[in-house]
């Protein structure tokens, strides 16, 4: 009978990688007993708990022992790789040993150690080498009346192709996936290989990762999107009872489980395109579907045969085995998103009941059976022929049961022993091949490599030969592929690239068939870089002999990167380990002039780095090699098409002066036509993969051709954006004329143009409002109808117009509520053109959000660079609504709720976090009328007990005379109070419309002194003259800011000088 049981799942957190701790992450994890709480950084008080069968802590409270492992320091939380052996590890075996398939898989996002526990590090050995060599162990201790047979297999799977790492042949396609009725799915044509002892296998392990790492390299595949599976078959053969237990023993290690944003990939045209995700995202679907069934809902169909991937596991998940899921999960607050969906994940996995079996099976029956069979297949073709009856398909039907019993009797009748034997022949050749190598090198015996001391012996030479050696390691993206293959640089010459005839045979984008040359002599080495072949040294590019120094970084082509280790006699005991694959690619963008100081992470008093910005650095350096595989494979596809890495919002602002948020995009560039095109991240990865196809198809001699729709390289022309200005709308508040000439800068700060804007306050009709008609208190405004004027008047040394023939510009803007953004006409090839357009925008009923909005917020002007072929920008007014005057209308209450209908959650949370935001400074404003009330009660309060002392003091004088000075007086205090406060108004008035134009001159100066960058030249007069010329920036800006002040200071001393003496007077 099945033995129904549910999926077993576990949840493993790892300690803070080293971007985490420089990004000032904190934990949002928690375990307690087998249950696992997330906390949402944004809203700390929104928890999560998940229940799973096992709960491991590996985040703190470890050290490192004298051997290397990591274990606990004290403390009984942690979990190492022993506990989860004990744990999962003893489980799988014994499993194996009852006779149950068994299948362990890790699951994750990049980096969230699932290697680190499938296979580990160092002396923390994972699972998959613990299980090997411990079934090893019990099967010594068995016994004799029993046969053990352990096969091994080790494949990879990426975007639908299987290929078997232990192969030395690579299939064009791929291995395919065949179904047989008794064995279900399997892989046609993989190597599976007999072992009889551990070392065996940690060789085929090793081998593999070599394969693994090489076919990365000349794929240009990343190994976090691909599938490893290890497979090892384990047969019990008792031969007093004729009985033979097999059991499958499934390791996988899933690709990396990030959520594909929406944004930009989303716009792709070609988002289906590639099949990298269909494996994860199918056993998504299993997962979902099982989960269902076991909860009692109707499902009419699994998916299994949607992908390769779910082909295989379809015993694993559902089927005959015992399984168990790890689910590796980041601690850090960054990574929220990620963990919480892979605890959902493995969430639904618990839920899937599996229906195990024992594989129990009388070998000698089934023969008997099978030879039977096949006597009666031949019986019926033997009639068919004599008939003569043309029964071609089921003449065909009946051999292929024939041939396929014939393979089952052939593989259960062949000795293991004789397998096996034929096994160590081909560790024989290898062996042999080894040793020639070995002896060649002149440091050892050829009688010192007998056979059955192979594996130690090789790595003990290849021990002698790194201390005796220069040698190159090589660096991966997944450090469970890092320092995998080793280069030995021997005395001599020696010549690196894709020739055969090479010392060093290298395969990968941009390696040519000679593509460089090692000189070791005299103890030094030195690297000389074939003619047009792209070196790179520590960073920095190369053209001729360069003599390298211990632990240099060397990159070859385009994405083969190597430590190199130098003579025995320069070496140190720095730590090697921090020369990993981030080591590599910030070096790269340092010598391209990004860091993280340039991004502006050093900004908060604590010195700690934003994490949004850091985490764009580290987004670039994941890029880069990408970039540089990209700009290869259309070199050598002759797209002429470049590629660069840009940093959107670098140093752009939004429309109230605060940083943008920053993203890495691509701009990629025409050769021949000088066209541009601007993709996201998401849209960029996407097409890297698809490349990836149709470079694959290139390499392997096949038709590359594809129509114009279907080429990740092409996509139609577009409107790009160019650069942004910000106008402030202040003035407005004021009702104050403003006149703007101000640079229109592009993401990276650098001045693209020049744009004129006026801003004019003015009457329904258009008339222009003059000074009169200022305001002191934008709150004069409250309630009333305001209308005010944009004027783009023109546009100078436009530099998107110098780079190429057939472009034009459009300039765009869009203010408060408007629900899309205005444009002006398009204006083609001129530098310096003049535009000349005016809108009339008009507020019926002007609210505190608007009034707020025009004394804090900008008008932000955008530059978009128009070309030959594109789309241009709808200029009209259609779909705003207007005025009957035919002006555009903005505060309107109707066109906000219209908005925020069509709004989707996420910016329905935004909008309302906004209305806060207004709510709160309505609320200061409410203050501050307040506070000034209370000043003018308590004015009036005063007065009112003079008026009565002053009454009582002449209440004994005629009525005639009271009457008269009563007339005076009133006479008076109009002449002294209101004429005077008119004057003040105005005085005041006169005094603000300078301070705003003094404090527009201050804002440019400011703008251009942020903006002055230092030269990237290391030129000591260069960098004089710059010093120079920033220091007098600097002193005009102080000068300037210091008599606008005191200018004002000045005239506000005046005026509040003159009310005081007219109060006095009035008084006496």
């Amino acid at each position: 009978m099945p033995n129904v049981d549910s999926v077993k799942v576990a949840v493993r957190v790892r300690p803070f990688s080293q971007r985490e701790k420089d990004a000032g992450s904190k934990c949002v994890i928690s375990m307690n007993s087998n249950s696992t709480s997330i906390y949402d950084p944004r809203n700390p008080g929104h928890m999560k708990t998940f229940t799973f069968d096992l709960a491991y802590w590996s985040h703190s409270g470890f050290l490192k022992d004298t051997n290397g492992m990591l274990v606990s320091a004290g403390s009984n939380n942690y979990a190492g790789q022993r506990e989860v052996f004990r744990d999962f590890g003893e489980g799988v075996l014994e499993n194996a040993w009852q006779g149950y398939n068994a299948t362990l898989v890790a699951y994750g996002q990049t980096g969230s150690g699932k290697s680190y526990s499938m296979i580990g590090y160092g002396a923390n050995r994972g699972i998959v080498p613990v299980v090997c060599e411990e079934l090893f162990k019990a099967i010594q201790n068995q016994e004799k009346n029993k046969q053990y047979q352990i096969a091994f297999s080790m494949l990879e799977i990426y975007n639908e192709q299987v290929t078997d790492l232990l192969s030395k042949t690579k299939k064009p396609g791929g291995l395919k996936i065949r179904e047989d009725q008794q064995q279900g799915f399997y892989v046609d044509g993989l190597r599976l290989v007999p072992c009889d002892n551990y070392a065996q296998i940690e060789r085929l392990m090793e081998q593999g990762n070599k394969m693994r790492t090489t076919a990365r390299t000349t794929m240009n595949a990343t190994s976090s999107r691909s599938h490893m599976v290890i497979t090892v078959r384990f047969k019990q053969i008792f031969l007093d009872e004729a009985i033979t237990k097999e059991s499958i023993i499934n390791l996988v290690d899933l690709a990396g489980s990030e959520r594909q944003k929406s944004s930009g990939s989303e716009k792709d045209r070609l988002k289906e395109g590639t099949r990298v995700n269909l494996s994860l995202t199918t056993l998504g679907n299993v997962i979902s579907a099982l989960a269902d069934v076991a909860t009692g809902k109707k499902v009419l169909h699994i998916p299994y045969r949607d992908s390769v991937l779910t082909k295989l596991l379809q015993s694993a998940l559902g089927g005959n085995s015992r399984t168990i899921m790890i689910a590796a999960v980041s601690p850090a607050d960054i990574c929220y998103e990620e963990t919480l969906s892979t605890l959902r994940y493995a969430e639904r996995t618990k839920k899937i009941r599996n229906k195990a079996v024992v594989n129990a099976s009388p070998t000698e029956k089934l023969i008997r059976e099978l030879k039977a069979e096949n006597n009666h297949l031949l019986s019926r073709l033997a009639g068919l022929g004599n008939a003569g009856t043309l029964v071609a398909d089921g003449t065909q039907e009946q051999r292929c049961l024939l041939a396929e019993n014939e393979r089952w009797i052939e593989s259960a009748q062949v000795a293991w022993e004789a397998r096996l034997e034929e096994a160590r022949g081909e560790w024989e050749q290898q062996y042999a091949a080894a040793a020639q190598v070995f002896v060649k090198a002149g440091s050892v015996d050829m009688n010192q490599l007998a056979m059955p001391k192979y594996v130690s012996r090789r790595l003990a030479h290849e021990r002698r030969m790194m201390e005796t050696f220069p040698y190159l390691l090589n660096i991966n993206e997944d450090p469970q592929l890092s320092w995998v293959v080793k280069h030995f640089i021997q005395d001599g010459s020696c010549d690196v690239g894709q020739s055969a005839s090479n010392a060093i045979i290298l395969r990968g984008l941009g390696i040519l068939d000679k593509h460089a040359t090692f000189t070791n002599a005299d103890g030094k080495v030195t690297l000389t870089p074939g003619d047009k072949c792209k070196v790179t040294v520590n960073g920095v590019p190369i053209t001729g002999k360069t003599k390298l120094q211990h632990l240099d970084r060397v990159i070859l082509g385009s994405n083969s990167a190597f430590l190199y280790v130098g003579p025995p006699a320069e070496r140190t005991d720095e730590d090697m380990s921090r020369y990993d694959y981030d080591f590599f690619q910030s070096e790269l963008a340092a010598a391209e002039g990004l860091s993280v100081d340039k991004l502006g992470a050093a900004g908060s008093k604590d010195s700690r780095a934003d994490p949004s910005v850091l985490a764009v650095f580290h987004d670039y350096i994941k890029l880069m090699p990408l970039v540089a595989e990209v700009n290869q494979m259309s070199e050598e596809l002759k797209k002429d098409l470049t590629f660069e890495l840009k940093v959107k919002n670098l140093a752009s602002s939004d429309s109230r002066g605060y940083d943008l948020q920053k993203e890495i995009i691509v701009k990629v560039t025409h050769v021949t036509t000088n066209q541009v095109w601007v993709w996201s991240k998401a849209k960029f990865v996407n097409r890297k993969l698809l490349m990836e196809e149709l470079y694959q198809r290139f390499r392997e001699g096949g038709d590359t051709h594809v129509n114009q729709d279907s080429d990740p390289f092409w996509d139609p022309v577009e409107v790009v954006h160019v650069g942004s200005a910000h106008v402030w709308l202040q003035s407005l508040a004021y009702c104050v004329q403003l006149e703007e000439q101000t640079e229109l800068l592009n993401s990276e700060g650098l001045e693209e143009a020049v744009v004129l804007v006026n801003l004019s306050p003015c009457s329904r009709d258009g008339r222009i409002l003059g000074e009169d008609d200022m305001v002191i208190d934008p709150l004069e405004l409250l309630g009333r109808r305001v209308d005010f004027q944009i004027r783009i008047v023109e546009c100078l040394g436009v530099k998107w117009l110098q780079d190429a023939a057939g472009r034009g510009i459009q300039i765009g803007y869009r203010v408060y509520d408007l629900s899309r953004s205005l444009y002006t006409k398009p204006i083609w090839k001129n530098m310096n053109p003049k535009i000349e357009e005016t809108v009339h925008f008009s507020a019926l009923n002007a609210s505190y959000e608007f009034l707020n909005y025009l004394q804090k917020n900008a008008l932000i002007v955008d530059l978009w660079g128009l070309q030959e072929g594109c789309t241009e920008m709808d200029y009209s007014l259609d779909g705003l609504l207007l005025t009957p005057e035919g002006t555009v209308m903005v505060d309107n209450p109707k066109a906000l709720t219209a908005n925020d209908a069509s709004l989707d959650t996420a910016n329905y949370m935004s909008e309302l976090y906004q209305k806060l935001l207004h709510m709160e400074e309505e609320m200061e404003l409410l203050r501050e009328i307040n506070k000034a009330l209370r000043e003018e009660n308590l004015l009036l309060k005063n007065k009112l007990q003079w008026d009565t002392r002053h009454h009582a003091k002449t209440k004994s004088e005629s009525p005639t005379n009271a009457v008269k000075m009563k007339q005076s007086l009133s006479l008076r205090e109009s002449e002294t109070i209101c004429s005077p406060r008119t004057s003040c108004d105005a005085e005041f008035a006169k005094a603000l419309k300078i301070f705003y134009q003094n404090m527009n001159v201050v804002r440019q100066q400011f703008l251009q002194l942020k903006h002055f960058r230092p030269p990237q030249e290391d030129n000591l007069q260069i960098l004089r003259l710059f010093t120079e010329r920033r220091s007098q920036l600097i002193n005009n800006f102080g000068k300037q800011l210091e008599s606008t002040i005191c200018k004002l200071k000045s005239d506000v001393a005046v005026i509040v000088k003159k009310k005081q003496e007219y109060i006095a007077c009035s008084r006496s």
